[in-house]
């Protein structure tokens, strides 16, 4: 078995100060065998942003995979966007853009969707499929981390990244069994309407003051051979820990998820 947390647009820089220890003490507790950030670690991309984001993770004593997300890039400083969008991201975070990690029972591939050249919308790149695709999952579910949702759910007036139609399909084609995503802060666990081998997990955000009507999160993940339970922890507003709420069960005994009892 394999235990995953997954935590998403942590934006240091309008975090919440005082849930930076509950996290972090809840993540341990947890024992994942990989902690995956699914991008936007800071608010503004600056150095000292990321250096908190760096020593937070750090200081979890885990393992721990993170992609960058659209605040992961510099706003307010269009040369260095266009030029060297990622230099800040790298120095603290590492070189890797699109990193990888196996589990007992897990491969996950990290996708990078920023487009520095467009503030909010995402591009799902033919090259960081065609990595992805060629990581041999030897069997056990192969995971892909991501910042920006490849579909949206029905309501959500912002546009989906440029290639995400294809690129679900590919990813489906592929071999591909889950996506975990944020940048919506909002939480969401369903099969892609358009690609139901493919199960689309979205957690919110698990520090920001930005909550958007709900409450901060983090998703576990437990997979065990095709069996997967996924268990939504929320920090209740004026709360100061994080508690289970939401389980869902799926099991993908062929090419499709299906819900478990």
């Amino acid at each position: 078995m394999s235990r995953i947390v997954h935590l998403s647009d942590l934006h240091f820089g309008t975090d919440r100060q005082e849930l930076l220890l509950p996290l972090a003490d809840h993540v341990r507790v947890l024992g994942p065998d990989l902690v995956v950030v699914s991008g936007d670690l800071t608010q503004r991309a600056r150095r000292g942003q990321f250096a908190e984001a760096r020593t937070f993770l750090d200081g979890l004593g885990l393992p721990w995979l993170a992609v960058p997300g659209n605040h992961d890039v510099p706003l307010h400083n269009p040369l260095m966007r266009l030029l060297r969008p990622y230099s800040h991201y790298r120095a603290a975070m590492g070189e890797e853009l699109e990193p990888a990690r196996r589990l007992p029972d897990a491969l996950v591939s990290g996708l990078n969707t920023v487009d520095p050249y467009v503030w909010q919308r995402g591009r799902l790149r033919r090259q960081s499929l065609e990595r992805a695709c060629a990581q041999p999952s030897d069997g056990v579910l192969h995971l892909v981390a991501m910042h920006h949702p490849p579909e949206h759910a029905p309501g959500v007036d912002k546009r989906r990244m440029r290639g995400a139609e294809i690129g679900l399909a590919a990813l489906w084609e592929c071999g591909v069994d889950v996506v975990l995503c944020g940048h919506l802060h909002s939480w969401r666990v369903q099969p892609v309407r358009t690609a139901e081998g493919v199960l689309l997990i979205q957690a919110g955000t698990g520090l920001s003051t930005r909550l958007r009507g709900e409450p901060n999160d983090l998703n576990v993940l437990d997979i065990d051979g095709t069996a997967l339970t996924v268990t939504r922890h929320v920090c209740a507003p004026g709360a100061a820990a994080f508690r289970p709420d939401a389980v869902h069960r799926y099991d993908k005994p062929g090419a499709i998820w299906r819900r478990a009892a």
